[in-house]
């Protein structure tokens, strides 16, 4: 069988000499070639385009960048909240127009990396400043905090401190966490900036999971707070365990200030993530918050002043286990949906591969879950109908996927529709897990692409070093037994687990017009998946940047509608890229074959529309400044 994309057919992947595989079943890799075979019989389904191929060029992007984790995700393995991982976020932050990539770490430094052209980049985090290396760090969000033109950093970690930096515009970052106001101090994970009052200035909403930490110090060249070693997993039933997530308004002069219960958002699920839209299109931008073991719920602004809970009225039944969220309009009728996944809905019994596209069938007792009235086992996709109506479509359209961190959305193939790319995985002690690439056939329904475009399998293999082990680790080997069954003799030990991805964004690293995949792996390296369609064939596409005046300077929040070729593609602006992640670049839209674009329409957040006519060339930059 050939191999995809150009990879090796390369599964499990060369071995240290003292490999211990967790668990076992890792070295049978032939329901991936049986999965890889049936994708490619499914080919006459697609009515979108497919011929092109991503391959894993890390290598020669030069970024050395090794994600590391804490103990209780390896050696010391606990079903704490460590395991979700870390973000990846996208901005170009000194002005020449090219992304560039800043990756977070639990152990070690988190990483700058600058694009210097043609897919290959360069450190720069210490001529940055922004290694945060004394903590452990979780999300990353770009944002223009200050209006002055370039984007600023926000990172979120585990008890340590959120760290604020302040872009001079060189690319050289300053810590103002201290006089910022956001140098908040718990369990966070994604942070969103959103201009809920309509002032111009980006506000925060940061969410925080809960408490699964306790206060005891461990780490050995590094200090974290250790996981609570029994029930982490089940700690949203304990009201005393709950962490409020925290909305900041934006003060000016890079001052925030907590106005949770000023506007009746305290919301204590444990949250990883939330989005913001403006649902109801009354020109307030309103917020949808995950819940990782619950419901999750909407929160509609009320004229910048209050926000109402209105989750179960407009979303009745919401995704158990949500993890990651995306707001796009899936058929390109003009009006946002709302995609979600769902990770923890997987956790509740082990399966095989066959049965990873379908909901799952929770074995959890409804203590840990509760009646089951207002949960969907699974991914959930809310198509919007109009009027504040949307109805759920994840198995209609076929969006479910198994073990989903976060979606990220661009048009691959340049086609005029959104597709998704799903970070996945559950690395030690569970089998291997895909990433899943879901085509977009014209609004109709997403298709299974991943074996097909070359995103798997993995060019590097299904394994990654995960910790060591010699004879007397007495820690060690009870982790191994407890959580592999393992019977054999201790010994020195590489003990190798499978291979995840946590977060990941979609963006043009290379300037050649198509769009390209790069990940944040659970302890190792990145991916920098590299796609040719542009090498394949003519591509038309135009890339929208926003100035806001009166709105927020990066123009987040608006909504930018596009009319080609008799067809119009509407995105919204809202700097959601991953999981854990918000970034900082201009929209790409795929115009299909469309020679020519007629007009493109931008809807500010501020409330005001304006209308950019057309002739406008194809394959170009538009920058729209918002008229005063």
């Amino acid at each position: 069988m050939a191999a995809c994309g150009g990879n090796p057919p390369i599964l499990v992947g060369p071995l240290p000499p003292d490999a211990l595989l967790a668990p076992p079943e890792l070295a049978d890799t032939t329901w991936l070639e049986v999965r890889r075979a049936a994708q490619f019989n499914t080919v006459d389904r697609f009515g979108v385009d497919h011929n092109f191929q991503f391959v894993d060029r890390v290598t020669d992007s030069r970024i050395t960048f090794q994600h590391r984790i804490v103990s209780d995700a390896g050696r010391t393995y606990k079903g704490v909240h460590y395991d979700h991982g870390n973000g990846l976020a996208v901005a170009d932050v000194d002005g020449d127009d090219l992304p560039d990539l800043y990756f977070t770490t639990q152990v070690g430094r988190n990483q700058l990396w600058r694009n210097m052209g043609r897919g290959r980049f360069q450190d720069w985090t210490e001529r940055a400043g922004v290694a945060v290396r004394d903590r452990v760090s979780v999300a990353a969000s770009f944002a223009d905090i200050d209006n002055d033109g370039d984007p600023d950093l926000y990172v979120t970690t585990v008890r340590g401190g959120n760290v604020l930096f302040e872009n001079d515009g060189s690319g050289r970052f300053r810590d103002i966490s201290a006089t910022s106001g956001l140098g908040y101090v718990g369990h966070s994970s994604g942070a969103v900036f959103f201009d809920y009052n309509r002032d111009g200035r980006l506000d925060l909403f940061l969410a925080n999971v809960g408490k699964y930490t306790t206060d005891e110090i461990g780490g050995e060249g590094y200090r974290y707070h250790v996981g609570i070693a029994q029930d982490a997993f089940f700690a949203h039933r304990f009201p005393a365990l709950a962490e409020q997530s925290v909305l900041f308004r934006n003060d000016g002069g890079n001052r925030f200030l907590d106005v949770s219960a000023e506007v009746g958002l305290q919301d204590r699920r444990w949250s990883g993530d939330a989005s913001p839209f403006d649902l109801n299109e009354d020109g307030w931008i309103d917020l949808y918050v995950l819940n990782m073991q619950g419901d999750d719920e909407y929160y509609e602004n009320v004229q910048g002043r209050r926000f109402v809970a209105r989750g179960r009225e407009i979303f009745p039944r919401t995704s158990w286990g949500a993890m990651g969220i995306k707001v796009f309009d899936v058929d390109n009728d003009g009006r946002l949906d709302v995609f979600i996944t769902d990770m923890h809905s997987d956790m509740s019994e082990r399966i095989g591969p066959d049965r990873e596209k379908l909901k799952s069938n929770m074995r959890w007792p409804a203590s840990m879950v509760g009646d089951a009235m207002t949960s969907i086992w699974g991914n959930s996709v809310f198509r919007n109908e109009g009027s504040g109506r949307f109805r759920e479509v994840s198995d209609e359209i076929g969006a479910e996927t198994y073990w989903p961190w976060g979606p990220s959305v661009g048009d691959l193939n340049a086609d005029g529709f959104d597709d998704v790319f799903i970070a996945t995985g559950m690395n030690f002690p569970f089998r291997y897990g895909i990433n899943s690439v879901l085509l977009n056939n014209r609004g109709q329904r997403f298709l299974d692409a991943e074996f097909l475009l070359g995103v798997e399998p993995r060019r590097g293999g299904v394994l990654v070093p995960w910790f060591t082990l010699d004879i007397t680790d007495r820690v060690g080997w009870q982790t191994m037994i407890r959580e592999t069954g393992y019977t054999g003799m201790p010994r020195a030990a590489t003990v190798m687990a499978a291979r995840g991805s946590r977060s990941a964004a979609i963006v043009d690293l290379d300037a050649d017009g198509d769009l390209d995949i790069v990940t944040n792996e659970f302890n190792a390296a990145p991916m920098v998946l590299m796609s040719n369609l542009a090498q394949t064939r003519q591509l038309r596409y135009l890339r929208v940047k926003l100035v806001g005046t009166t709105s927020n300077r990066s123009g987040l929040g608006a909504l930018v509608r596009v009319t080609a070729g008799g067809r119009a593609y509407t995105k919204v602006h809202d700097g959601k890229s991953g999981y854990l992640s918000q970034s900082a670049s201009p929209l790409y839209f795929g115009l299909g074959d469309a020679s020519s674009i007629d007009r493109v329409e931008v809807f500010w957040a501020s409330g005001q529309t304006q209308i950019a006519p057309g002739p406008i060339a194809v394959n170009t930059l538009l920058e729209v400044t918002e008229s005063r």
